[in-house]
């Protein structure tokens, strides 16, 4: 007999454990104090930014688009395996308690995110004149994600991807008609809308209940999930149930190692080069971080930020960059190739370098055309110092402490 009870109790325990384990690494090596200092200078430009803010500033859609978002955005983490699909399905009809408390469990540990942006973004709605209660909409808010969060769980039992994706894009222009009206004092408009839409939700469940529960579809995205918390760890520790995933990018590569030379001390020099083009969690986590500082520094003007903004993203990526020695360490093979451990080394802080250098590059530009040639001169040449010490100092001695 199964007690649903017990058995979520076992499951999260045992869920819990292992993510707080990674967590302890993915808040090691400074990146706690990086995080907090982006927070605090991002939270002094955004006062800044309210000062000037215009009078004809978009703010109710900005808050209608974001709060949205978030009450569409209900990913559902029922703590599944896949030897569940033989061992728990004959068993389906006494585990609605389990269902229920995973549910709950899901959505409550998403609250964070409905605190972060009604936190940020209290100031620019206040700051802008709005007369309905703040207060008021993040209680819609809250009320209308929990009905979102149940249609999402009951939209799992249908396996059609393009009636989920039109099912969710309906939802979602309701639920911005419907905030945008409240906002605005517009409110036979917003309760028309509210009450369309909840009819709309009660109608989809009438349409998904004509369908079994699809665990073959709950365990994959239970697993999904659970590989993008992986990807995340694996930057900072070895994640043994993490599985890489792989794209060709042929043209990109080509591009990066067509100058490689045909000869056995490049060897991986070729090898690093295509892991990191290939591999999404080195390659996508480069790009974002080097966007996300250029966008930062067009809404710096002061060169004291300048210099911090630049320097904290370069370190955040050489961070990121650092499990590149380790991302074949369980390919038995690359002992068998006859090349030094110095060599290996070097490539890999030359490749480093490289990249944080293109970064830098970016950013300085950014600087260029945001500022004037002074700062753009000094910019470059704090960040090439930056870049050097890291690749040739910081990352040496980490390799070697690990050793």
């Amino acid at each position: 007999m199964i007690d649903s009870k017990d058995l979520f109790k076992t499951r999260f325990k045992s869920h819990l454990k292992e993510v707080m384990r990674y967590f302890q690494y993915i808040l090691n090596g400074h990146i706690a104090v990086a995080i907090l200092f982006l927070i605090g200078a991002g939270a002094v430009f955004y006062q800044q930014l309210l000062t000037n803010i215009p009078d004809n500033f978009p703010t109710d859609w900005i808050v209608s688009l974001l709060f949205s978002l978030v009450a569409l955005y209900n990913p559902i983490q029922n703590l599944l395996k896949e030897a569940d699909l033989v061992f728990l399905l004959p068993a389906e009809n006494r585990l609605t308690k389990y269902f229920n408390y995973t549910l709950w469990y899901s959505f409550l540990t998403q609250l964070y995110l409905v605190a972060i942006v009604v936190a940020g973004l209290a100031p620019l709605y206040h700051a802008s004149g709005y007369n309905q209660s703040y207060a008021f909409l993040t209680f819609i808010l809250i009320f209308f994600k929990g009905w979102h969060f149940l249609s999402n769980w009951w939209m799992l039992r249908i396996r059609d991807k393009m009636f989920q994706l039109k099912e969710r894009s309906v939802r979602f222009l309701l639920q911005l008609i419907m905030l945008y009206s409240l906002i605005n004092g517009h409110f036979v408009v917003a309760g028309l809308v509210a009450v369309s839409l909840l009819g709309y939700i009660f109608y989809f469940y009438h349409v998904s209940h004509r369908y079994p529960l699809a665990w073959d579809q709950l365990i994959e995205k239970d697993q999904r999930k659970m590989q993008s918390f992986y990807r995340l760890a694996s930057m900072f520790t070895n994640v043994p149930y993490f599985k890489a995933t792989i794209k060709k990018r042929r043209l990109l590569v080509k591009w990066l190692t067509r100058r490689i030379p045909f000869e056995q001390n490049s060897a991986y020099q070729f090898l690093y080069r295509i892991t990191f083009t290939r591999s999404a969690d080195y390659f996508g986590l480069y790009l974002r971080l080097t966007v996300l500082a250029s966008i930062f520094l067009i809404f710096v003007d002061h060169l004291l930020m300048v210099f911090l903004f630049t320097l904290l993203f370069l370190f955040l990526t050489g961070l990121q960059l650092i499990p590149l020695w380790y991302h074949h360490r369980t390919n038995v093979w690359q002992d068998l190739y006859p090349i030094s451990h110095k060599t290996k080394e070097a490539e890999l802080l030359k490749w480093i370098e490289q990249l944080l250098f293109g970064q830098l590059f970016v950013s300085a530009l950014t600087v260029l055309l945001t500022a004037d040639i002074w700062q753009f001169i000094a910019t470059a040449l704090v960040g090439a110092v930056f870049v050097i010490g890291f690749s040739r100092i910081y990352v040496v001695r980490k390799l070697h402490a690990k050793k």
